[in-house]
């Protein structure tokens, strides 16, 4: 068998030889290439949410599961809020990539000169405002006086209810304002040792479902809704409809006009793309539903945020999931659409060295017979211009040479479609063999002659 082997149409090894050079360049600029491209994700990522019981927890956990179908993980981060989580953001050292940001917590120089890019806006996060009491009340002039907690101050909401304070000319002092936190800020609530909280939130968070169901508890209406959004350009007015709550209860009563920001997904500029695109693929499964305050597809999008959308994420908005995310699965679609320019590179260089290889393939092979046309020369040449009293030895020496290289020949090992090379080469050293011999034979033919002459 393994002579049969030695025997074939193709030689291995001279195409190892003569298509390893071009093949190890093309794989060191693949290898290159990918290097500098790095098309793959890192597979750990850290993500800021909010408070116990809060709308971000929750979210969080639904990308946190999306994400991990593709063997991405996400370690969850408790955070006070939206204004915590952006000092996390622009802290280097705080190793969070992404977290979620309400509208107007910064502005766009800022984030630009902190590298933070959107990846847009997610729901809306109305301003509710929960109270106790019969008393009518539908302006925040009519606070003074009354006990609200406002959140932590990493929760963004202290510096949005300073805000709706100061568009009515209220002083802050002139409310007995506390920071508790979300959960605890509700057990006082209810348990009447405050008057009010506010929160901003979607209203999927756990404590909002059950405060709109509470009785005794109002939710205050905003009937100059309209006028905020003109006086702050990052609120908009939504409308909570009657009965949206719960139908058979007719909860709420009536339609309440209600002014919200907006929760964005904010990352820094050096999160991997692909990783972008998960997250804005994953924001389109979680929010593009229709919602208490929004149709369906209306989020995620990349209007409502003073932060600059990252380019992926305004692509996406824009046209949608490529052909490529749509038909393939993730890895492969990511590998394809970031290394593209490198495929058609590594094509346009493959044709012109699929046009070398097959030529230095046959010379290769070739050469195996060819080289010892040179020894084969070199005999030829040596039996040329021989003194006569030298030409027996030196002929003799020749055919002892024929007969190494015919020998060497015999064991040149050679594709089949070569074997007409290597049966020439034997032919034509029978050739030269048969020359000397004939040259021998005439020169002892002459020698007696000269002697009888002499």
């Amino acid at each position: 068998m393994p002579k049969i082997f030695r025997f074939t149409r193709f030689s291995l090894r001279d195409l190892i030889v003569t298509a390893g050079p071009a093949s190890l360049l093309v794989l060191a600029l693949c290898i290159g290439a990918y290097w500098l491209i790095d098309p793959s994700p890192p597979k750990h990522v850290v993500m800021s949410t909010g408070q116990e019981n809060s709308a971000y927890e929750e979210f969080g956990k639904k990308y946190a599961a999306i994400l991990a179908r593709q063997g991405i993980a996400i370690e969850l981060r408790a955070s006070p809020g939206s204004q915590e989580n952006l000092k996390r953001l622009q802290d280097n050292d705080s190793g969070i990539d992404i977290a979620f940001v309400q509208s107007g917590s910064t502005e766009q120089s800022e984030a630009e000169r902190q590298g933070l890019v959107s990846l847009g806006s997610l729901f809306t996060e109305p301003v509710w405002i929960f109270l106790r009491g019969t008393k009518k009340i539908n302006e925040l002039g009519q606070l003074k006086g009354l006990r609200i907690n406002v959140g932590q101050d990493g929760t963004g909401v202290p510096q949005l209810f300073k805000s709706l304070l100061e568009a009515n000319h209220v002083d802050p002092a002139a409310l007995h304002l506390s920071t508790l936190d979300n959960t605890p800020a509700t057990v006082e609530l209810l348990a009447g040792r405050i008057d009010g909280v506010v929160f901003s939130s979607a209203p999927d968070a756990p404590l909002i479902q059950m405060l709109l169901q509470t009785p005794g508890i109002r939710l205050l209406d905003f009937p100059q809704a309209e006028a905020y959004t003109r006086r702050l350009p990052f609120l908009t007015h939504v409308v909570l409809p009657r009965g949206i709550v719960d139908l058979g209860k007719n909860l709420p009563a009536q339609d309440i006009h209600l002014i919200a920001p907006t929760a964005t997904l904010v990352a820094r500029e050096d999160l991997h793309p692909a990783l972008m695109d998960l997250f804005v693929q994953a924001a389109a499964n979680i929010h593009g539903g229709a919602g208490w305050f929004n149709a369906q597809k209306a989020f995620p999008t990349a209007n409502y945020t003073e932060i600059p959308v990252a380019r992926d994420a305004e692509r996406y908005y824009r046209n949608g999931p490529s052909f490529l995310e749509r038909y393939l699965p993730f890895w492969l679609a990511n590998f394809l659409s970031r290394m593209w320019v490198v495929i058609i590179a590594v094509g346009a260089l493959a044709v012109p060295l699929s046009r070398i290889i097959p030529p230095l393939y046959v010379w290769k092979v070739r050469s195996r017979v060819y080289r010892w046309y040179g020894t084969l020369r070199a005999v030829e040449q040596a039996i040329e211009d021989v003194p006569p009293p030298e030409r027996a030895t030196v002929y003799r020496e020749q055919l002892q040479r024929l007969d190494e290289i015919e020998e060497k020949a015999n064991h040149v090992s050679i594709p089949l479609s070569f074997a007409e090379e290597l049966y020439g080469l034997r032919s034509h050293i029978n050739l030269v063999r048969k020359r000397i011999q004939w040259l021998m034979e005439a020169g002892e033919a002459r020698e007696p002659a000269r002697d009888f002459n002499a």
